[in-house]
């Protein structure tokens, strides 16, 4: 395959250069001034290196962030997918292990209304809320057989390479991973967990409902800028908010 592009690129190089050889012999025969045709050639030469800076400088960027626009709109696309299928029920499942949530609640209780601004100073006030987490051992068992029936979908998505590129998503996904895999291999020892393993699955708790509820503003705050009618959906169902609705009343 190489070998095919290099032998085309050659041919293209050559026909180029005969063409480029054959007008300046045809400039020659008609006027037969060498001292002209020399003067503008370097005369283009020398433009050609301002052509070649504009290009990598300007056209290169503006090419390169339209593609970045794009990755990120099917990376959007992948992690609303997410938030469909895991991530809502890990925010309704997560409130009941947080003694403070309903503070939380208030303050991230989304409207039509929220600006950009409102949701970075949300998301500054997720990563300050300190998370007081308090949950009877008996209700990780309900978390863990959600987390491992979806374990394959969360899987087909790290196939994704275009996550690599949405650092926040890739570490939300590897903490739902990593409290996945903390809670499946303890097994039926589960609900007999000791104070000191309580505390360490506080902590991974504690990791993933931050990372989440991070990644849950940025989607909506997505939404409300490039899909107001997914917005008013996100809104409706929107797990933080008690007396959310999907229901339209007049």
């Amino acid at each position: 395959m190489k070998k095919k592009q290099m032998s085309w690129t050659i041919k293209i190089t050559i026909g180029f250069l005969s063409a480029s050889a054959v007008t300046y012999l045809i400039h020659y025969l008609i006027f037969h001034d060498v001292h002209h045709i020399f003067i503008y050639m370097l005369g283009d030469f020398g433009f050609l290196f301002l052509d070649v800076l504009l290009v990598v400088l300007l056209v290169e960027r503006l090419l390169s962030q339209r593609e970045k626009r794009m990755m990120i709109k099917k990376l959007n696309m992948v992690i609303g997918a997410f938030f469909s299928e895991v991530g809502l029920t890990l925010l309704e499942l997560f409130a009941d292990f947080v003694e403070d949530a309903p503070q939380l609640e208030a303050r991230l209780n989304i409207t039509a209304d929220w600006t950009q601004k409102d949701f970075r100073q949300a998301i500054k006030q997720v990563k300050e809320f300190p998370f007081r987490i308090n949950f009877e051992r008996k209700d990780l068992i309900p978390l863990r057989d959600f987390l491992v029936s979806k374990r394959e979908f969360l899987l087909r998505l790290l196939e994704n390479p275009n996550l690599l590129e949405h650092e926040g998503f890739t570490d939300l996904l590897w903490a739902v991973f990593h409290l996945s895999e903390e809670l499946e291999f303890r097994g039926s020892k589960l609900a007999q967990i000791p104070d000191s393993d309580y505390q360490h699955l506080c902590g991974d708790l504690k990791r993933v409902y931050s990372h989440l509820l991070q990644q849950w503003l940025l989607y909506v705050s997505h939404l409300q800028e490039s899909y107001p009618f997914l917005f008013s959906l996100a809104q409706r169902v929107n797990p933080l908010n008690p007396h959310a609705s999907v229901i339209i009343f007049a």
